[in-house]
């Protein structure tokens, strides 16, 4: 079946490089931007927790997106991470990202105030009516504090047509199971952790929201195409050859780990905003050595 939208199977959740003053480096956002087209990725989300989004100002997650957007010139589609523990908040978010031309927008489940799921229904639900551009949610409950139930994503899919995906990021593979078993078929699962991309691919994921597609986008492109194609050894390799990569780069709060090595690969300065700390230079080159021995056995 048709999904309702489809962002493609890979979507990188894009780095928000910034000077030694930790003021966003916009020229860099292009470079960045540039380079992830040739990486592969199918969509772009700015603005979200790896494009550090807790510390950037509004302003400055508009102009991203404006950025990005003259970037990609068409080549590939720009979400906008557009979620808020608050309700008016994330409507005049996603108002705004629809203004700017975005092609959907990712809505977090909100954080803190650890709403029941009766309050995360009305939360969606008045985004949902506030504009006509498609709407990704986005559970991650090790960072918002709650996780949003299977039936609660089920009834927001059902009831609003502009609710088209989820980025799941809780690591339960029985409740990807229970989504894709209670949601219209037409509506997409998508991995928010590169480890779990292939085994969320086996139960009916669509694709990943992914962070090491920075660096091995051809490569995760690759291992989806494969499974999907039937060529389920070759996926399979593939994710044991990218498996330590998709660890390391979390071997610190992310996106310090990734935006440490596209430092080393000269994409990015390695600069990040409090109070996240940068990785010191033996960690970036061990992260560099790590990809360097991915590479090198992909290519065996």
């Amino acid at each position: 079946m048709t999904l309702r939208y489809d962002a493609g199977e890979l979507i990188t959740a894009m780095v928000t490089p910034m000077d030694k003053d930790r003021a966003v480096d916009y020229e860099s956002v292009e470079k960045v931007t540039r380079h992830l087209i040739e990486q592969k990725t199918d969509a772009i989300v700015v603005a979200g927790t790896t494009g550090e989004s807790p510390t950037l100002t509004h302003e400055e997650e508009y102009e991203v997106l404006h950025c990005v957007k003259a970037t990609v010139s068409g080549e590939c589609k720009v979400i906008m991470g557009a979620g808020s523990n608050c309700t008016e908040t994330a409507i005049r978010s996603s108002k705004k990202a629809q203004e700017l031309g975005a092609d959907a927008v990712l809505s977090v489940v909100p954080y803190y105030n650890k709403p029941s799921q009766q309050g995360l229904i009305e939360h969606f639900g008045s985004i949902a009516k506030s504009i006509d551009i498609p709407i990704i949610l986005y559970n991650i409950p090790g960072r918002t504090g709650i996780d949003m139930a299977p039936a609660t994503i089920a009834f927001l899919a059902k009831e609003y047509s502009n609710i088209v995906a989820v980025k799941q990021s809780n690591g339960n593979l029985d409740l990807i199971s229970e989504i894709k078993m209670l949601c219209p078929d037409d509506f997409a699962i998508y991995s928010g952790d590169d480890s779990l991309t292939l085994p969320m691919l086996s139960i009916g994921a669509h694709g990943v929201v992914s962070v090491a597609s920075h660096v091995a986008g051809v490569e995760i492109k690759s291992m989806i195409r494969n499974f999907k194609t039937g060529d389920i050894l070759a996926a399979s390799n593939m994710h044991k050859c990218l498996y330590p990569l998709f660890k390391k780069i979390f071997m610190a709060p992310n996106p310090t780990p990734i935006k440490a090595l596209l430092s080393k690969l000269n994409i990015i300065q390695n600069f990040v905003r409090r109070p996240l700390m940068e990785l010191d230079e033996v960690e970036r080159l061990e992260l560099l050595e790590c990809l360097c021995k991915v590479k090198e056995q992909i290519n065996e």
